[in-house]
């Protein structure tokens, strides 16, 4: 995803799992093999296992990036493979417009770090259609819950 900072491009690299859940972002001014090779590294060692198969876009850099840094994994190219990493650009975009742009890479990266974490403990709402009424108050009454207690807030009288 393409960043407009201070006038240049920057750009995001986002790692999106199976399941839609962002493993990780990077905000930098390179979209190489050198770049790719970076957050490949960073992803790896973050998230302590390698994946089985990598799908990225038809960047001409992540073929040698990806055969560097995860040998033996296979990697698919193809226009639609990776909707799930194109989508959770969205809320991104959303955020961004209403800070009225990023004024550095920093501050992309710092506003964006938590962002995915939070949003992915809040984005999966149970389909309130297929639910009972009573049954997805419960479930939200428990991820807020959750919420509540990691942030140290308390419950609303």
């Amino acid at each position: 995803m393409q960043l407009k900072i201070t006038g240049r491009k920057h750009w995001l690299w986002r790692a999106v799992d199976q399941n839609g859940i962002v493993l990780d972002i990077l905000v930098q001014e390179r979209r190489n093999q050198e770049a790719a090779e970076t957050f490949l590294r960073r992803l790896v060692e973050g998230s302590g296992y390698r994946p089985r198969v990598v799908i990225t876009d038809k960047l001409a850099s992540y073929p040698t990036a990806v055969r560097r840094v995860l040998a033996g994994v296979e990697h698919r190219r193809h226009k639609r493979l990776n909707n799930r990493a194109e989508t959770s650009h969205r809320p991104t975009r959303r955020r961004e417009r209403a800070l009225q742009r990023f004024k550095s890479p920093a501050h992309a990266h710092r506003f964006l770090s938590p962002f995915g974490p939070i949003s992915n403990h809040f984005r999966f709402r149970p389909r309130r259609h297929l639910l009972p009424a009573a049954q997805y108050r419960q479930t939200m009454q428990t991820r807020f819950a959750a919420w509540r207690e990691v942030t140290g807030l308390h419950a609303a009288a």
